[in-house]
């Protein structure tokens, strides 16, 4: 009998840092500045709060690399939870990612890159639409359904990276790549030829927004905007999906979360800095659309369509990486026997999980043609930021539970900056299910509506084991 294939280690160091920055860097940058400057008030404040969100990050990161550095597999984050704290825990995490995470995020991407597309090439312009399925009256109120050509484009982009992703990790890492560094090249002519030939000042910088009696505190306001970082740095766990196809992942996988996170954490710096440049805090807190409005400022109003262009490339880099990434998670589920089997299967040839890169392509395009993804924003993030907080206190129960395993890499700081990341991000948590107590509710729902199916597989997996062991 063949051997059955698996994954191959085909991604250096260099493709990690790539996939990483290229998978937080999507849209967010681009959108949140004017929540963050109605909270933070102050040109110092506004900055700071994104030196603070990399900070927080990277006491995950220092968890997760050493757990990545331990259990270097596929599924990464679903790994540390399922050894810590068994197999039911993390398996509502993988259903969280496969239900609404990361098919949820791929959806927003592919939608955000049609829309911002369809401005460089009128063409494809995402509102014109090409079919009418019908109406669905909800509230008392007429929705009309209909296929557009945004729905068209942004299906389309997601069939393309699906299937370069089927013909081998090396296919998907290299076109990743590419849109990393176009991504790379198209913010730094717009950091560096704004601060030399914008028409920005820099008397912004000492300039802040007046106070009103609607203002929140210093600490209510800057808790408020690190909502917004979080958001925007988002995606860093990707590596650890991909572990099981790193190469000496021991000792890339650490270096890759690190350098990553600094790599974005500088990037996104460096952009508010420029929207400081270019416009005082009076005007990022009334602008929704905030890169524009900058880029118009220090520039022309002829820039629109440049700039549409690199956040439609932006957005794909980042649609890339999820593609590449999420469909690990599903494949490391399904070899434990708790997904659809079918998903675990790898190409004898390409080395990649076909079923689970096909299923996870069109279940994100089903909700391309369904979802509103910014109503799931609240609750997708609650649960994102529960799972690290979770994450990040597994290191402790597995130095306790395996106190004698291998650990090439050990977390910085241990126990306190751990410990430090699970104190805020409980506290962060607790606030969220407060003040946002619906959505958040919502975030748990979705998850336990998982619990049946998890039973289900759950015994199928123990009757194939007994039925192995009757043929036996």
């Amino acid at each position: 009998m063949a051997q059955e294939a698996k994954l191959a280690r085909k991604l250096t160091l260099l493709d990690s840092v790539l996939l990483l920055a290229g998978g937080i860097i999507g849209s967010g940058v681009f959108l949140t500045a004017q929540k963050i400057a109605l909270n933070t008030r102050t040109p110092l404040l506004f900055l700071l709060v994104w030196a603070i969100g990399m900070v927080i990050t990277l006491l995950a990161c220092f968890a997760f690399a050493e757990m990545g550095a331990m259990f270097p597999n596929a599924g990464g984050q679903y790994v540390f939870l399922r050894e810590a704290y068994g197999e039911f825990v993390a398996f509502l995490y993988g259903w969280m990612i496969f239900t609404v995470s990361n098919g949820g995020t791929i959806a927003a991407l592919a939608t955000g890159f049609s829309l911002y597309i369809g401005v460089v090439f009128p063409a494809l312009a995402a509102n014109q639409v090409m079919l009418t399925l019908g109406q669905l009256t909800v509230h008392g109120h007429a929705i009309t359904l209909a296929l557009t050509r945004g729905h068209l484009v942004a299906v389309s982009a997601i069939g393309l990276l699906t299937v370069t992703n089927i013909f081998g990790v090396r296919a998907g890492a290299t076109l990743q790549n590419v849109a990393t560094w176009v991504k790379f090249a198209a913010i730094a002519g717009f950091v560096l030829l704004g601060v030399i030939l914008g028409r920005g000042s820099w008397s912004h910088y000492t300039t802040s927004l007046p106070a009103t009696a609607e203002s929140p505190s210093l600490l209510a306001g800057m808790g408020v905007a690190l909502i917004a970082v979080f958001w925007a740095l988002d995606g860093w766990v990707y590596i650890t999906w991909v572990a099981g196809e790193v190469k000496n992942p021991e000792r890339n996988l650490p270096r890759s979360l690190v350098i990553g996170v600094l790599l974005v954490g500088s990037i996104y710096l460096a952009i508010n800095a420029v929207y400081v440049y270019a416009l005082p805090m009076v005007e990022l807190a009334a602008t929704e659309t905030v890169a524009q409005t900058a880029a118009i400022a220090i520039f022309s109003s002829a820039v629109g369509r440049w700039l549409s262009m690199m956040i439609a490339i932006s957005c794909f880099g980042a649609m890339a990486a999820c593609i590449l990434s999420g469909a690990r998670v599903y494949y490391a589920m399904a070899e434990d026997g708790v997904f659809f089997r079918a998903l675990a299967r790898v190409h004898p040839r390409w080395r990649t999980p076909v079923w689970s890169l096909l299923i996870q392509g069109m279940w994100s395009s089903v909700l391309v043609l369904v979802l509103d993804y910014a109503d799931l924003f609240t609750y997708v993030m609650f649960m994102m930021v529960l799972s690290y907080v979770l994450t990040v206190a597994a290191l402790f129960v597995l130095r306790r539970k395996m106190p004698d395993a291998p650990r090439p890499y050990r977390c910085a700081g241990y126990p306190w900056l751990p410990a430090l990341y699970v104190a805020f991000g409980s506290i962060w948590a607790i606030n969220a299910l407060w003040v946002e107590r619906k959505d958040a509710l919502i975030g748990i729902g979705i998850v336990l509506v998982g619990a049946p199916f998890y039973w289900y597989w759950r015994r199928r997996k123990k009757s194939a084991a007994l039925a192995g062991v009757a043929a036996d």
